[in-house]
């Protein structure tokens, strides 16, 4: 079921390349990526929940409020991380070229349903 869902951003995202639903703990669930992309979706996954580890702490200590999303730019990708539950996050990879407010657009739509089969 989560294969599919990822699959259903992924390709209705334009410049959409891959897409990850992990644990905090760096665990991949399942992912799904297009047949061209280069990159290992798992090992993005992993680097970045370390990172996403470290902004949640940050944002526990400021009292701000629990995080809900962290975008990254990079020369070649946008990766949009979107928090699930306080254990499990989705992150999606777009080409530079590719739409990323499809892409968040696509992850708040998917949250509910991946949330639901989490459960």
């Amino acid at each position: 079921m989560f294969k599919q869902i990822l699959e259903n951003i992924v390709t209705s995202c334009s410049g959409g390349v891959g897409a990850v639903l992990m644990g905090y703990d760096g665990i991949a669930i399942d992912h799904y990526s297009v047949e061209e992309n280069p990159l290992d979706l798992n090992l993005v996954g992993i680097e970045y929940s370390n990172v996403t580890k470290e902004i949640r702490n940050a944002a526990d200590i400021l009292s701000v409020g629990a995080l809900q999303e962290v975008s990254i730019k990079t020369e070649h990708y946008y990766v949009i991380i979107h928090s699930l539950t306080d254990d499990y996050f989705v992150a999606l990879m777009i080409e530079r070229s590719g739409n990323y407010g499809q892409g968040r657009y696509l992850l708040m739509r998917e949250a509910f349903t991946l949330r639901q089969a989490l459960v």
